[in-house]
Protein backbone atom coordinates (compact mmCIF):
# COMPACT_ATOMS: atom_id res chain seq x y z
CA UNK A 1 0.00 0.00 0.00
CA UNK A 2 2.79 2.39 0.96
CA UNK A 3 4.70 1.54 -2.23
CA UNK A 4 1.69 2.24 -4.46
CA UNK A 5 1.06 5.54 -2.64
CA UNK A 6 4.69 6.61 -3.11
CA UNK A 7 4.52 5.68 -6.78
CA UNK A 8 1.34 7.73 -7.22
CA UNK A 9 2.91 10.77 -5.48
CA UNK A 10 6.00 10.49 -7.68
CA UNK A 11 3.83 10.40 -10.79
CA UNK A 12 1.76 13.46 -9.70
CA UNK A 13 4.93 15.38 -8.75
CA UNK A 14 6.52 14.61 -12.11
CA UNK A 15 3.42 15.75 -14.03
CA UNK A 16 2.95 18.88 -11.89
CA UNK A 17 6.59 19.95 -12.11
CA UNK A 18 6.56 19.39 -15.90
CA UNK A 19 3.50 21.67 -16.36
CA UNK A 20 5.14 24.42 -14.26
CA UNK A 21 8.36 24.20 -16.25
CA UNK A 22 6.42 24.57 -19.54
CA UNK A 23 4.20 27.47 -18.44
CA UNK A 24 6.91 29.42 -16.60
CA UNK A 25 9.87 29.23 -18.94
CA UNK A 26 12.71 31.65 -18.13
CA UNK A 27 12.44 35.03 -19.87
CA UNK A 28 16.00 34.72 -21.16
CA UNK A 29 14.88 31.68 -23.20
CA UNK A 30 12.16 33.70 -24.92
CA UNK A 31 14.60 36.58 -25.52
CA UNK A 32 17.08 34.19 -27.08
CA UNK A 33 14.39 32.83 -29.41
CA UNK A 34 13.21 36.35 -30.31
CA UNK A 35 16.76 37.46 -30.99
CA UNK A 36 17.28 34.49 -33.25
CA UNK A 37 14.43 35.72 -35.51
CA UNK A 38 15.23 39.43 -35.29
CA UNK A 39 18.31 39.62 -37.56
CA UNK A 40 16.36 38.15 -40.47
CA UNK A 41 13.57 40.76 -40.10
CA UNK A 42 16.08 43.59 -39.70
CA UNK A 43 18.02 42.47 -42.76
CA UNK A 44 14.80 42.32 -44.77
CA UNK A 45 13.91 45.84 -43.63
CA UNK A 46 17.36 47.25 -44.44
CA UNK A 47 17.24 45.54 -47.80
CA UNK A 48 13.81 47.01 -48.57
CA UNK A 49 14.77 50.61 -47.79
CA UNK A 50 18.06 50.38 -49.63
CA UNK A 51 16.47 49.61 -52.99
CA UNK A 52 17.49 52.28 -55.53
CA UNK A 53 13.99 52.80 -56.90
CA UNK A 54 12.67 53.60 -53.40
CA UNK A 55 15.19 56.42 -52.90
CA UNK A 56 14.47 57.97 -56.29
CA UNK A 57 10.73 57.38 -56.23
CA UNK A 58 9.62 60.94 -55.47
CA UNK A 59 11.75 62.63 -58.15
CA UNK A 60 10.83 60.03 -60.74
CA UNK A 61 7.11 60.39 -60.02
CA UNK A 62 7.20 64.18 -60.40
CA UNK A 63 9.18 64.01 -63.62
CA UNK A 64 6.89 61.29 -64.96
CA UNK A 65 3.79 63.43 -64.34
CA UNK A 66 5.40 66.45 -66.01
CA UNK A 67 6.48 64.34 -68.97
CA UNK A 68 2.92 63.03 -69.29
CA UNK A 69 1.58 66.59 -69.42
CA UNK A 70 4.12 67.49 -72.11
CA UNK A 71 3.17 64.41 -74.12
CA UNK A 72 -0.49 65.46 -74.05
CA UNK A 73 0.15 69.12 -74.94
CA UNK A 74 3.00 68.62 -77.42
CA UNK A 75 2.91 65.55 -79.69
CA UNK A 76 6.25 63.97 -80.52
CA UNK A 77 6.12 65.41 -84.04
CA UNK A 78 5.88 69.00 -82.78
CA UNK A 79 9.07 70.94 -83.52
CA UNK A 80 8.56 73.39 -80.64
CA UNK A 81 8.20 70.73 -77.98
CA UNK A 82 9.90 71.90 -74.73
CA UNK A 83 12.76 69.83 -73.34
CA UNK A 84 12.14 68.72 -69.75
CA UNK A 85 15.20 68.86 -67.50
CA UNK A 86 15.55 68.82 -63.72
CA UNK A 87 16.99 72.34 -63.67
CA UNK A 88 14.12 73.72 -65.74
CA UNK A 89 11.63 72.12 -63.34
CA UNK A 90 13.35 73.58 -60.28
CA UNK A 91 13.42 77.11 -61.75
CA UNK A 92 9.98 76.97 -63.39
CA UNK A 93 8.25 78.70 -60.49
CA UNK A 94 9.70 81.47 -58.35
CA UNK A 95 8.39 83.56 -55.47
CA UNK A 96 9.25 87.06 -54.34
CA UNK A 97 11.20 87.31 -51.11
CA UNK A 98 10.56 89.86 -49.78
CA UNK A 99 7.40 91.02 -51.58
CA UNK A 100 7.47 94.62 -52.80
CA UNK A 101 4.83 97.08 -53.98
CA UNK A 102 5.73 100.14 -55.99
CA UNK A 103 4.68 102.83 -58.44
CA UNK A 104 4.71 102.58 -62.24
CA UNK A 105 8.36 103.68 -62.36
CA UNK A 106 9.36 100.57 -60.37
CA UNK A 107 10.10 97.53 -62.55
CA UNK A 108 7.77 94.55 -62.09
CA UNK A 109 8.81 90.93 -61.64
CA UNK A 110 10.40 88.62 -59.08
CA UNK A 111 11.53 90.72 -56.13
CA UNK A 112 14.51 89.87 -53.95
CA UNK A 113 16.60 91.77 -51.42
CA UNK A 114 19.13 92.36 -54.22
CA UNK A 115 16.76 92.85 -57.19
CA UNK A 116 14.01 95.05 -55.81
CA UNK A 117 11.05 94.68 -58.17
CA UNK A 118 7.34 95.20 -57.54
CA UNK A 119 5.48 91.88 -57.52
CA UNK A 120 2.95 91.59 -60.35
CA UNK A 121 1.59 88.17 -59.32
CA UNK A 122 -0.12 89.11 -56.05
CA UNK A 123 -3.03 87.13 -54.64
CA UNK A 124 -5.21 87.88 -51.62
CA UNK A 125 -5.39 85.21 -48.91
CA UNK A 126 -8.60 86.73 -47.56
CA UNK A 127 -10.86 86.92 -50.64
CA UNK A 128 -8.73 84.62 -52.85
CA UNK A 129 -8.81 87.13 -55.73
CA UNK A 130 -5.82 87.98 -57.86
CA UNK A 131 -4.66 91.55 -57.21
CA UNK A 132 -5.08 93.79 -60.27
CA UNK A 133 -2.93 96.87 -60.95
CA UNK A 134 -3.39 100.16 -62.81
CA UNK A 135 -0.24 102.07 -63.78
CA UNK A 136 -0.16 105.87 -63.46
CA UNK A 137 -3.40 105.73 -61.47
CA UNK A 138 -4.39 106.04 -57.82
CA UNK A 139 -7.62 105.28 -55.95
CA UNK A 140 -10.00 108.07 -55.06
CA UNK A 141 -10.41 108.75 -51.34
CA UNK A 142 -14.13 107.85 -51.59
CA UNK A 143 -13.35 104.16 -52.24
CA UNK A 144 -14.86 101.70 -49.78
CA UNK A 145 -15.16 97.97 -49.26
CA UNK A 146 -18.57 97.63 -50.94
CA UNK A 147 -17.32 99.34 -54.10
CA UNK A 148 -14.63 96.68 -54.63
CA UNK A 149 -16.89 93.88 -53.41
CA UNK A 150 -19.52 94.73 -56.03
CA UNK A 151 -17.29 95.69 -58.96
CA UNK A 152 -14.27 93.40 -58.82
CA UNK A 153 -12.83 92.31 -61.27
CA UNK A 154 -14.61 94.51 -63.87
CA UNK A 155 -11.92 97.04 -64.84
CA UNK A 156 -14.43 99.35 -66.53
CA UNK A 157 -16.51 99.70 -63.35
CA UNK A 158 -13.41 100.05 -61.19
CA UNK A 159 -12.15 102.85 -63.42
CA UNK A 160 -14.85 105.15 -62.04
CA UNK A 161 -12.84 105.53 -58.81
CA UNK A 162 -9.41 105.88 -60.44
CA UNK A 163 -7.58 109.19 -60.70
CA UNK A 164 -4.72 109.90 -63.08
CA UNK A 165 -1.37 110.30 -61.29
CA UNK A 166 1.97 109.95 -63.05
CA UNK A 167 4.31 107.44 -61.42
CA UNK A 168 1.61 105.92 -59.19
CA UNK A 169 0.22 102.39 -59.27
CA UNK A 170 -3.22 101.40 -57.96
CA UNK A 171 -3.60 97.88 -56.52
CA UNK A 172 -6.89 96.15 -55.63
CA UNK A 173 -8.47 92.81 -54.81
CA UNK A 174 -12.09 92.22 -53.80
CA UNK A 175 -11.58 93.28 -50.18
CA UNK A 176 -8.56 95.64 -50.13
CA UNK A 177 -6.98 98.43 -52.16
CA UNK A 178 -3.78 100.43 -52.09
CA UNK A 179 -2.06 103.22 -54.05
CA UNK A 180 1.74 103.15 -54.24
CA UNK A 181 4.42 105.47 -55.60
CA UNK A 182 7.68 104.54 -53.86
CA UNK A 183 8.98 101.01 -53.38
CA UNK A 184 7.73 99.47 -50.12
CA UNK A 185 7.75 96.02 -48.56
CA UNK A 186 4.37 94.34 -48.26
CA UNK A 187 5.12 93.20 -44.70
CA UNK A 188 5.05 96.85 -43.61
CA UNK A 189 1.39 97.05 -44.75
CA UNK A 190 -0.34 94.60 -42.37
CA UNK A 191 -3.86 95.51 -43.55
CA UNK A 192 -3.12 93.97 -46.95
CA UNK A 193 -3.48 90.17 -46.85
CA UNK A 194 -1.56 89.70 -50.09
CA UNK A 195 1.12 87.18 -50.99
CA UNK A 196 3.22 86.42 -54.05
CA UNK A 197 1.32 83.91 -56.17
CA UNK A 198 4.49 82.63 -57.91
CA UNK A 199 6.11 83.79 -61.12
CA UNK A 200 6.64 81.59 -64.15
CA UNK A 201 10.25 81.84 -65.27
CA UNK A 202 10.85 82.91 -68.86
Amino acid sequence: MADSLDALLDEVEAMFCREISLSHRPSCTFKAEQDSHRPQRNNDYVHSISKPHEAEGVDNNIEAVLQEILDDDYPASTSHRPVLTKSSFETALKKCCPVYLGGSSIASGVGTSVTQRACDQLRCTSCDFRVIMFDDQEWDSSCDYLFFRNNMPDCNKLGVKLKRKQGARAYACQCSWHSAIALSELRHLPKLKWVCGQHTAC
